[in-house]
């Protein structure tokens, strides 16, 4: 109720603003752009608790400024390049810090914030023969990933491991059999193992129908699972979903997807994020307040 009054609040002050101003509401361009390119190398005290993270910081950073169309320096791709290559672990894979243990989610996003940069120096950092022994070395024979060695069974796993090996080119049909089966037979919601939310969604869309469901009527953003508040994050994990899913229903002949429009309101996740999750110095929160 009290995050539903603010969101309100500003819809009514956008609505009065709207009048006298037609560009309204406007992406603050200028100012992510500088918030993130700062964010690149000088954090506050207050992202420590994200030590073991550091490669989705880089990640998440450079994926925003490619959409920003932001370039960067030589010198600078060269910096994160050597920082993320700090991060690999002598036996693949990559770690969420220097000397910290390989995990398939901070390789996931080691790979993907390489590919972003885009340089032959990025790409030769990776070990791409001791990352394929790390994938094999976190692979369950049910065709299931262990996000790193010992440690737990989710879906997320199965997509990470995928990711890294089709943008690595170290895919083959031996290191991912039975994952489609495992995968298929862990979508059904009654299973009880594994929390559903929309992270696993994002890898497998078990229901379509909890997808679309999802998104906040009043708000307009998403909810990461029944009965949460909303929250901006879930904007790329739901966002990113649906373009996937669009493409598997077409390739299927599903006559209900339109060639115009995504399975969601998206002006209302647009209305949402631009009138409620922009910092006036840059940056998005989850929701406002925050």
């Amino acid at each position: 109720e009290k995050v539903e009054k603010t969101v309100a609040e500003l819809f009514r002050i956008f609505s009065k603003r709207a009048e006298i101003d037609i560009e309204a509401p406007s992406l603050l361009w200028m100012e992510h752009s500088h918030f993130l390119k700062t964010s690149l190398f000088t954090l506050s005290k207050s992202f420590q608790c994200l030590d073991s993270s550091r490669p989705w910081l880089c990640y998440w950073i450079l994926h925003g400024l490619e959409l920003l169309d932001q370039t960067l320096t030589l010198d600078d791709i060269s910096r994160i390049a050597q920082f993320i290559g700090r991060c690999q672990s002598p036996k693949g894979g990559f770690g969420g810090g220097p000397s910290q243990f390989p995990h398939l989610a901070t390789t996931y996003a080691s790979v993907n914030a390489l590919c972003i940069l885009g340089t032959e120096e990025a790409y030769n950092i990776i070990d791409r023969e001791k990352l394929k022994q790390f994938l094999w070395s976190v692979r369950s024979p049910t065709g299931a990933f262990h996000m790193h060695e010992g440690g737990e069974i989710d879906l997320r796993g199965v997509y990470c491991a995928v990711s890294v090996a089709r943008l690595t080119n170290i895919y083959s049909n031996a290191l991912f059999e039975n994952s489609a089966h495992w995968i298929a037979r862990h979508s059904n919601p009654v299973f009880k193992k594994i929390k559903i939310n929309v992270d696993s969604l994002f890898c497998v869309f078990f229901s379509k129908r909890w997808l679309v469901n999802r998104q906040m009527r009043f708000e307009g953003g998403f909810q990461g699972r029944t009965n949460k508040l909303v929250d901006g994050c879930y904007s790329f994990w739901q966002g990113g979903a649906f373009p996937l899913l669009h493409r598997i229903l077409n390739e299927e002949n599903v006559n209900m997807v339109s060639e115009e429009r995504w399975l969601f309101h998206q002006e209302a996740l647009q209305e949402y994020i631009l009138i409620c999750c922009q910092h006036s110095s840059g940056g998005l929160i989850d929701k406002p307040n925050k």
